[in-house]
């Protein structure tokens, strides 16, 4: 794999990461709950609750990569930019905008990858 050198790098690759549409759906329903827990807790006032935030989200992350992309998780190589892709791979599918997102990082809507696109 390949260095990169910042998130607009990152991101094509964070996607084609991502290519099966299985994936993404359990990325989003991790993220969509983590979003949810989060802005729940100050309403419920359990605090405690804080470390089940990252379960949440990462739990259905990691276990789509295991058994749906059979991938190891950008989250390991790079944890931040990985977070903020997770957030913006979310945004985009809830305003939708992700198939356009998806196409310029040639992903193809059934979850193959555009051979030109592959970084070299």
């Amino acid at each position: 794999m390949r260095g990169h050198t910042d998130f607009s790098d990152f991101w094509p690759h964070y996607l084609r990461e991502h290519a099966r549409p299985g994936t993404r759906a359990m990325h989003y329903a991790g993220t969509s709950l983590a979003l949810l827990l989060a802005g729940m807790l100050p309403l419920a006032g359990r605090w405690w609750m804080i470390p089940a935030l990252p379960l949440a989200g990462y739990g259905f992350a990691w276990i789509s990569h295991s058994l749906i992309e059979r991938n190891r998780p950008a989250t390991f190589r790079h944890p931040l930019w990985s977070l903020r892709a997770d957030l913006r791979m979310w945004y985009r599918f809830v305003t939708g905008r992700m198939k356009h997102e998806l196409a310029i990082a040639g992903v193809r809507p059934d979850g193959s990858i555009d051979p030109a696109k592959q970084p070299r």
